[in-house]
Order: C-alpha cells, then sequence, then structure tokens
C-alpha cells in the first residue's frame, strides 16, 4: 500500500474533514479525495462517510485505523534503519513512563551504547496502556512501565519498587494526611493517579497541574511549591535542594519490563542486562542501612 494513502487517511482523521486534511498535508482536495478512493477500492470497503459535519469513520474506517497507522510507524522506522551508517549492526526501540526516564532509563541508554556502540537505539516515553500496544504492534521492543497486562507471547519482569514521595521548596509543613497549600499535582500516570485518589479521595483538583515528567522539578526550584516525584529524582536534585514532607504518604509502584518471548537479538539482549544491572543498583540503594 502506498504510504500517502495511510498519510492521508489518518490526516483525515484528525482534523474530521478533506478538506481541513489537504490543508494539513499540503495537498489539494482533490488529491485527497483520489487517494481515499484509491484506498477504499484496495480494501474493498468505503472507510469514510462524508456528511455536512465532515468525514466519519465507518465500521471498516475504525478497524482500518489501527493497522494505518502501525503501517506509517513502521514505514518511518524502516526509512530511519535504511539512512543508519553502514557499521550499524541493528536497531532496537525502548519505550518508558514518563517517571521512569530521569534517574534510571537514561542511565540505561547510556550504558547501552558504552556496551553496543553498534545498536542503533530509539526511545520515547508514553504511559503504560499505550507501551502495551506499542508492543503488542512490533512498534517498540521492550518497554518500561508500571502495571503491564500481560499477553500471549511476551514476557514481564520486575525491575524494582519505584516510590513517589512528597517533596517541597516551602518551609512550612502540613498536618498528617493532607497537602500543602501550595501543592502542584504532576500527573505520573494512571497508577500514580489511582494511588493519589486512594490516599486523598476529597481533595480537589489542584489549581496547577503538570504532565511533564520530571521537568516538574524545575517548577519547584524556581516557585515555593510541593509536589510528588520519584525518590530517586528528588535525591538527584542539588541546587536548592528539596526537603521530604515526612507526614506525607509514600506511595509504592513497581515498575517492570515487557518484551517478547524466545530468544533475543544481541542488541535487545544487552539492553535487557543493563536494565537489569542498572535496577538492581536502584534496589541496593533502597535497601535499609
Amino acid at each position: 500500500m502506498d504510504v500517502d494513502l495511510a498519510r492521508t487517511f489518518l490526516a483525515i482523521v484528525e482534523c474530521g474533514s478533506f478538506a481541513d486534511a489537504a490543508k494539513k498535508i499540503h495537498v489539494t482536495q482533490s488529491t485527497v479525495s483520489a487517494r481515499v478512493k484509491s484506498l477504499e477500492d484496495l480494501l474493498g470497503r468505503p472507510v469514510f462517510q462524508r456528511g455536512k459535519s465532515g468525514a466519519a469513520l465507518t465500521e471498516a474506517g475504525r478497524r482500518f485505523h489501527r493497522h494505518a497507522s502501525t503501517f506509517l510507524r513502521t514505514w518511518q522506522a524502516a526509512r530511519m534503519d535504511v539512512a543508519l551508517p553502514d557499521d550499524v549492526e541493528e536497531t532496537i526501540s525502548i519505550g518508558g513512563a514518563p517517571s521512569l526516564w530521569d534517574g534510571f532509563l537514561l542511565n540505561v541508554v547510556a550504558e547501552l551504547r558504552r556496551r553496543a556502540p553498534g545498536v542503533a537505539l530509539r526511545a520515547e516515553l508514553g504511559f503504560s496502556e499505550a507501551l502495551v500496544e506499542e508492543v503488542a504492534k512490533g512498534a517498540l521492543d521492550l518497554a518500561v512501565l508500571y502495571a503491564p497486562q500481560l499477553r500471549p507471547g511476551y514476557k514481564v519482569e520486575r525491575l524494582f519498587d519505584d516510590t513517589f514521595v512528597l517533596a517541597t521548596s516551602e518551609q512550612t509543613d502540613c498536618a498528617e494526611g493532607e497537602l500543602p497549600p501550595g501543592y502542584v499535582f504532576v500527573d505520573w500516570g494512571p497508577e500514580f493517579r489511582a494511588e493519589h485518589a486512594a490516599h486523598f479521595p476529597e481533595l480537589a483538583p489542584a489549581a496547577l497541574q503538570l504532565r511533564l515528567g520530571a521537568i516538574g522539578l524545575n517548577y519547584l526550584s524556581a516557585t515555593p511549591a510541593s509536589a510528588y516525584f520519584p525518590r530517586r529524582s528528588v535525591m538527584a536534585q542539588k541546587s536548592p535542594p528539596l526537603r521530604l514532607i515526612e507526614s506525607a504518604p509514600v506511595f509504592s509502584c513497581p515498575a517492570f519490563a515487557l518484551f517478547p518471548e524466545g530468544e533475543l537479538s544481541p542488541g535487545l539482549e544487552t539492553a535487557l542486562q543493563c536494565l537489569r544491572e542498572t535496577a538492581g543498583a536502584l534496589r541496593d540503594r533502597a535497601a535499609p542501612a
């Protein structure tokens, strides 16, 4: 299938109309219509129902949507692989939850580059459900996440227990079971949200909510405020140093690796070994003296 057909299809889904999709991908509306007709001829089913309000997916279109996204990602990855230097032996892709990059997965990437310079690496972040889907589609070789859903043909390996602590750059404290007035809600994904809601069921939504991962530490560095962050990120913060609010609950989320069963490529085996060793170092640091 022509990659332009998939790209045009996805643009229509995103924009909601043929006209807006044409503007997005910088072609004429007649070109968009012609591409949709070619796609529908290939599939043997209509994928869009056009009306006054725009273009809506048919049932066949909804089923094709998932495959179109995978096809486009596969094509983009193939182009990147072909363009790599001849001395590259292998390409692997790793995905991780936003909270797991700072102080963990970035260290894994650095060690992997040191041990296997012939392995090209693509890294990305996402929340657990999306990462599982990406692994299942083959868009990711390895994912590190919380609460993965085990699927046939894949293995799940527990790495370490990640802990989220309430850190503050303020001078004030708070009573047990309460949060400081300058509290900022940093969204670490559905697992963290569930733990947070269980401990603070009557808490009104925070006036400031961030979905920026560890970058949110920069806000605490510049403004007196409090927020939950992974303990390893808080401990690594040197300037200005942050203080832990000891009366606040600590949330624990086990981190897992998700990867295919069976024989793995040399690059992926090396990546897993780096992952296990880095996780082991975190467990050792967290263990009581």
